[in-house]
């Protein structure tokens, strides 16, 4: 996207033995945005000596949109929330919910062929199986997951995955 291109560049751009404030605040936001884009930052980015300490909340971040644990999620916001405020990285960061909870989705919709609306609310610490009936029909929709919903008795049926190493 243009703002990832932009702050890549303006990394690029920064001098390499100083401005570590600056550096620090790019790095930060590059995190954030390729988060929601749906990717994930190299490891070696939370690595670096110099951003270790200051990129710990956006590593933790990082693992919750992997994970797609949106209780893990809530955690880092509530522990972090007004370091991110201070940051100017808050309103954004409140953005990667849906890609949180997407994650998530994506992960239950792997490992169950069948499974309750209610278990997956559970499971996504959603406040109920009508809120997760409407999370799966939008994953359905945007092609996250490929499944089904009975909606009668209140479960989602993943679609077979085809055997790729078949040979008939």
């Amino acid at each position: 996207s243009e703002a990832e291109k932009h702050l890549v560049q303006a990394m690029r751009k920064a001098p390499q033995q100083s401005a570590i404030g600056f550096r620090q605040t790019v790095q930060k936001l590059t995190i954030v945005v390729e988060l929601l884009l749906g990717n994930i930052p190299e490891r070696s980015v939370f690595r670096q000596p110099i951003m270790r300490k200051p990129l710990a909340p956006y590593f933790q971040l990082t693992q919750a949109v992997r994970s797609g644990d949106l209780a893990k999620f809530n955690a880092v916001l509530a522990k972090f929330g007004s370091k991110f405020q201070q940051e100017n990285t808050y309103t954004l960061i409140i953005r990667l919910r849906h890609n949180v909870i997407k994650t998530g989705v994506r992960m239950i919709s792997l490992s169950y062929s069948r499974i309750s609306l209610a278990d997956i609310a559970a499971k996504l610490a959603l406040d109920s199986p009508e809120d997760a009936e409407f999370i799966v029909a939008k994953a359905i929709r945007d092609n996250v997951i490929e499944a089904t919903i009975d909606h009668e008795n209140g479960y989602v049926q993943s679609k077979e995955t085809s055997d790729v190493y078949s040979t008939g």
